[in-house]
């Protein structure tokens, strides 16, 4: 009879918990849902470095191609011409966006 009343006491106790149990699952649940959905500063950082970069072989691609057009319109190539004023009008937008750097 002993035995018996303490099984029952323990599965009222298990019964007892499990709400806090729970509840302790849905805070843990609901934190990651929150990591997951924030973004920290160093994340922010990198995405915004990686964006600079972008940037920066962009404005690169633009000179060569401005340097070659540039040579060929001065052979005479109008369709060059038109190429080079393009690619100085891109570089011109993209400049702002592209942070300084004394060397």
């Amino acid at each position: 009879m002993l035995l018996s009343g303490c099984g029952a006491a323990g599965a009222v106790v298990d019964l007892a918990s499990l709400p806090v149990r729970g509840t302790g699952k849905a805070v843990e649940a609901g934190s990651t849902l929150v990591d997951v959905a924030t973004v920290s500063q160093s994340e922010r950082d990198q995405r915004r470095g990686q964006t600079i970069r972008r940037r920066e072989e962009r404005l690169g691609e633009l000179d060569r191609e401005y340097r070659k057009q540039s040579e060929r319109c001065a052979r005479g190539d109008q369709e060059a011409c038109r190429k080079r004023e393009a690619a100085w009008y891109e570089m011109q937008r993209l400049m702002p966006s592209v942070p300084y750097e004394a060397r």
